[in-house]
């Protein structure tokens, strides 16, 4: 009888706790590729940071990923797997209409990696001074609410909180879309990116 009223217990929590949460899901469209969309900064709420690292890797004398969607706080392992030595810096971190200080994080051989810890909200256009033609990005989300798009443009972001927020879609070249969304369950919102 016990057990029974345990799992009960715990069903009755567990659904309480997923009223709360909601999705956002829609589609980026206007421009081709890979965009990133995320729940911009909400007020008086601040998040820890992720503890796994992500790798960014060289290889091919590609980034890749090519774009890369993190939460503030995560450390990203740039790792060279050329046989060729690589740099890897970004000028500046866009944030909003400002520029952020960039950072350049060296030359290094195959095989090594160099870690950053991305601790504010933006978009680092990564280049590579021993390659011009390499680029990528990581995009910083200010909250661990954000998604990657597919190649069709759908996008997905789970177990958010309800109530009432800034969505912003990143693309590539294109201005930064937003709107205000009020989550309640499952959420749609679509965006259209121009250059």
């Amino acid at each position: 009888m016990r057990y029974k009223t345990f799992v009960l217990a715990v069903m009755t929590v567990g659904l309480c706790i997923g009223a709360w949460a909601g999705t956002i899901s829609g589609k980026v469209s206007g421009m081709k590729g890979e965009s990133v969309v995320y729940v911009d900064t909400i007020s008086g709420k601040t998040f820890p940071a992720p503890s796994e690292h992500l790798v960014m890797d060289q290889k091919g004398l590609l980034f890749q990923p090519h774009i890369m969607a993190v939460q503030v706080g995560t450390t990203v392992d740039f790792l060279n797997s050329d046989k060729v030595a690589h740099n890897v810096f970004w000028p500046n971190i866009m944030q909003g209409g400002k520029k952020l200080p960039g950072k350049n994080l060296g030359t290094w051989p195959t095989g090594e990696k160099r870690p950053y810890k991305f601790d504010q909200a933006g978009v680092a256009a990564l280049l590579c001074n021993v390659h011009p033609e390499m680029a990528g990005y990581v995009v910083v989300s200010p909250t661990p609410y954000f998604a990657k798009t597919d190649a069709n443009g759908e996008y997905k972001i789970e177990n958010v909180p309800d109530g009432a927020y800034t969505v912003v879609a990143w693309h590539e070249g294109a201005k930064n879309a937003s709107k205000a969304v009020t989550v309640a369950g499952d959420t749609k919102a679509d965006f259209t990116v121009s250059k």
